[in-house]
This record gives structure tokens, C-alpha cells and sequence, in this order.
């Protein structure tokens, strides 16, 4: 394990990190107001893909934050697991609470994949290269 210190990492990996977290927080409460709900948003398989979305956010994070040289591979999915929750979460219609996440879970997803290809590497394996190229990613806010 690296001891990397919070000047080791990039812009999009301090943002990329901030993201999975954001996601994995979004995912739980989400999860939460599904239970309460019932019905469709209730569903078994819908459940567990919150579930499956929250831990790999999570994970994710954690590998970045221990600069883990492996970390392009549970961003790589990380993000498809994020797209697979936003497009379930867009299909409950016209519910906010769906929609903010399925938002949540593609920006989380978009930088995820700069990730896992290599365009936020941690700045000591990569001299500061993705520091300076490339536009940042922000956290956006939902409507």
C-alpha cells in the first residue's frame, strides 16, 4: 500500500473519489426510501443493484485513497455498475428522488472511466500528467 498524502493525488482523483462517495451516501439513502416505498421501487433486483452501486463506490474510493495501483480496474467497474443503477433508477419514471440518483450515479460513472483509462492517475505515477491536460470534472448539482 502507498502512503500517498492528499498532495499526491490529481484533480480528477481527489474529484473522482469525492464523486464515489457522494454516490455510495446517495445509493444508501436511496435505498432506504425504496424500502419505504414498495412496490417496483421494492423490487429485489432493483434493491440489490443500489446495494451492489453503494459497495462499489465505496470500494473504489477506498483504493483510490490508498493510491492503489489497481484502482483503474474497480473504476472500470465502478462505472459500469453506475450506469447499470442509473438507467434502473430512470425507469421508476417521473419520481425526483430516482432521477437525482440515476444524475448522481452517471457523473460518478463519466469519472470513473477518465479513471479507469488512465486520465486521473495519481500524480506520482503519472508526474503530474493529468494535473495539467484535460478539463476537471465537478460534482453537479441535480435540479
Amino acid at each position: 500500500m502507498a502512503d500517498a498524502t492528499h498532495s499526491d493525488y490529481s484533480e480528477q482523483t481527489l474529484v473522482c473519489i469525492q464523486n464515489c462517495q457522494d454516490c455510495h451516501r446517495a445509493c444508501l439513502q436511496t435505498l432506504v426510501y425504496c424500502m419505504e416505498q414498495g412496490g417496483e421501487h421494492a423490487a429485489p433486483d432493483h434493491l440489490c443493484l443500489l446495494t451492489d452501486c453503494a459497495e462499489i463506490c465505496q470500494t473504489s474510493a477506498n483504493f483510490m485513497l490508498r493510491a492503489s495501483e489497481l484502482h483503474i480496474h474497480t473504476c472500470g467497474a465502478c462505472a459500469q455498475v453506475c450506469l447499470r443503477c442509473a438507467e434502473d433508477c430512470e425507469r421508476m419514471g417521473d419520481d425526483l428522488r430516482m432521477k437525482a440518483l440515476a444524475d448522481t450515479c452517471r457523473h460518478c460513472a463519466e469519472s470513473c472511466s477518465a479513471m479507469a483509462a488512465g486520465r486521473g492517475a495519481m500524480r506520482g505515477a503519472a508526474t503530474g500528467a493529468a494535473r495539467r491536460g484535460g478539463a476537471v470534472m465537478t460534482r453537479r448539482k441535480t435540479r
